[in-house]
């Protein structure tokens, strides 16, 4: 009996531990936050994994998510989405998640605005 017992609860610290991992907080979210872009005064510059910066593609700026990791930007007003593909390091602006082309902002529709709540999904997990 006490080996049934161990492992019970062996299988349940190990079923915690694979959804803990495997899980997203937020309503599937993987992150929230405020989203921003970028493009014209930062076109042709190197990125910070080494390609040129091209505000007409759809990519985005992440503190830590690996690059060429592939994630979709849902902005939690309207539910545009868009999915970008992480190149670059930032945003280095307090209380701000992801920076985007601006080509990706364009079609989460935050030109004017300059920022939005989001939540990321990961779509594809890069490097």
């Amino acid at each position: 009996m006490p080996k049934l017992y161990l492992l019970l609860g062996v299988s349940l610290i190990a079923a915690g531990i694979i959804i803990g991992l495997t899980s997203s907080p937020g309503g599937g979210y993987y992150q929230t936050g405020t989203a921003s872009w970028y493009g014209p005064n930062f076109q042709g510059n190197p990125t910070a994994n080494g390609e040129v910066f091209d505000m007409n593609e759809l990519t985005a700026a992440h503190k830590s998510l690996p690059f060429n990791t592939r994630v979709k930007v849902v902005d939690l007003s309207s539910g545009n989405e868009v999915v970008v593909r992480i190149n670059d390091r930032g945003p280095f602006i307090k209380g701000r998640i992801i920076d985007l082309s601006r080509r990706a902002a364009e079609k989460l529709g935050i030109i004017d605005s300059g920022t939005a709540k989001v939540g990321l999904k990961i779509v594809k997990w890069g490097d």
